[in-house]
């Protein structure tokens, strides 16, 4: 039993240190890209990869997190559960690769925004089945080997693009280190599930077990459509109404929220175990630990939020002159912030009480209001448009979540509410240091000197104790149980 505890701690460690250098690292070559390549180039290279995206969801349709479920409870029925999705995924994988060539071959796009479409399409397809081997460790409770790949992954990336923007290779290179570090990652993948858990594929279709894999795959299929659609629509619609350029002023705040999204997964990642044993074992406690998720990460989004409000039109200036375009897009963009943090802990509560269904209607519903809000806004605002779709969106899902706690456990919003208040007077000192200083000293010392301002107000308003950390910190660390290893894999995922 130690040794289980153990192991799962340490899948929390290997899953929160590679989630964070992972959103370090592919931040710092996306600025690089960025300030070389400028808006318009920048747009074909990332419609190449929001497109794709769209359809790497179809070629797994929420199999994998189904063969990690599966797989932790049967593990002596591994090799059947690994080849009956294998098998269902190959003719989606052809279908995706047909129809995405199709598309492009009769569409209007340049020629070199095509081949990225088809190099991007690769990546999908390897990463798709490497997703699906990595499943399988993940239904033996190890992240290990998952965590190093993923580093090792973004790594190439970076070492490929260094070498492409050294040697001005272009657009097309740039794509290729994507499709050289995804072979990488298919590779490794394969070798550890061959070497490591000893899986032999059968070749021969087993279609009743198969059709079972569907039908269990089908909740999660549905809720992976949404989501997916929901993140990469924006940019599709932006190429098809407002041109490539938008596209590169929008990356600007989607890739800056995308690297920020680390703070509340890591968080979450030891949330979600704590959520669900008090859900069976303590109402009171789980009451609690919501209120606290809640407080921390309004105490944590609050001043990112207004400080990149202040700070936009220096923060664009990282990725040079071409983009200051896109500052007020950041400045709504980064108000969605408090919002879209908000809504991992709202998220894990209702998923861990069993309301993922509750969880799939409310994401159908976001991806309607944003699909309606972007056709609305993009042709008149253009990325603006898209920014302010994130916000309502964002605001819209958060709402419906929050309807729904109510109903399933009787937390003190009264507690939450203070703390915001407190929070935001601290901000508003923050705030006023932060704009102040703003153009008495460059960007990093602003930042460290109104966040120590924030967090010194914060503590006399009484906002955080001492106590409140080292108490979630232990709730968190007693329940480390088994599922703690599945729902680590569904966020690595």
């Amino acid at each position: 039993m130690t040794e289980k505890i153990t192991n799962l701690a340490k899948n929390t460690s290997y899953f929160t240190l590679a989630l964070i250098l992972q959103k370090i690292i592919s931040f710092s070559y996306f600025v690089l890209i960025a300030r070389s390549i400028g808006p318009a180039d920048l747009g074909k290279y990332y419609f190449a990869i929001s497109f794709t995206s769209i359809f790497g969801i179809f070629i797994d349709l929420g199999q994998s997190s189904v063969l990690t479920r599966e797989v932790a409870k049967r593990p002596d029925q591994t090799g059947r559960l690994f080849s009956s999705v294998l098998l269902t995924k190959l003719p989606l994988v052809l279908l995706s690769l047909v129809l995405v060539f199709l598309l492009m071959n009769f569409s209007a796009y340049p020629e070199i925004t095509r081949q990225l479409v088809y190099l991007s399409m690769i990546c999908m397809a390897l990463d798709s089945f490497t997703l699906t081997f990595f499943a399988v460790s993940r239904g033996f409770h190890n992240l290990k080997y998952e965590s190093i790949a993923s580093i090792v992954f973004q790594l190439i990336v970076f070492a490929v693009i260094l070498i492409v923007l050294k040697f001005n290779l272009g657009l097309l290179w740039l794509m290729m280190s994507l499709v050289i570090a995804s072979l990488y990652n298919f590779i490794f993948s394969f070798i550890i599930l061959k070497k490591k858990w000893g899986i032999k594929i059968n070749w021969r279709p087993d279609k009743a077990f198969i059709k079972s894999i569907m039908l269990v795959s089908l909740p999660f299929a549905v809720y992976a459509i949404f989501q997916r659609l929901y993140m990469y629509l924006d940019s599709v619609f932006l190429s098809l109404f407002a041109g490539d350029r938008q596209v590169g002023i929008y990356q600007i705040p989607f890739k800056i929220i995308f690297a920020l999204q680390f703070l509340p997964l890591a968080f979450v990642a030891s949330l979600f175990p704590a959520l669900s044993s008090y859900w069976q074992n303590n109402r009171q406690q789980l009451a609690i630990t919501f209120e606290r998720a809640m407080n921390y990460l309004i105490i944590i989004s609050l001043p990112i939020a207004v400080g990149g409000i202040i700070l936009a039109d220096k923060i664009i200036l990282i990725f040079k002159s071409d983009f200051t375009e896109a500052v007020l897009s950041l400045q709504i963009t980064m108000l969605a912030i408090v919002f879209m943090f908000l809504n991992f802990p709202v998220g894990s509560l209702l998923n861990a009480c069993d309301r993922q269904r509750t969880n799939t209607i409310n994401m159908g519903i976001t991806l309607a209001a944003s699909v309606i809000l972007n056709l609305i806004f993009i042709p008149r605002l253009e990325a603006v448009g898209a920014s302010l779709t994130v916000l309502l969106t964002n605001l819209l899902i958060f709402i419906l979540g929050l309807m729904i706690v109510p109903r399933i456990v009787k937390y003190n919003y009264k507690k939450i509410f203070i703390i915001l208040m407190k929070a935001g007077l601290a901000v508003a000192v923050m705030g006023a240091v932060a704009y102040y200083l703003k153009d008495q000293l460059n960007l990093i010392l602003t930042v460290t000197l109104a966040g120590i301002c924030y967090f010194i107000a914060l503590y006399f308003l009484k906002g955080f104790k001492k106590e409140d950390v080292i108490s979630i910190a232990k709730s968190f660390l007693r329940n480390k149980n088994n599922q703690a290893a599945a729902s680590l894999s569904d966020e690595a995922a």
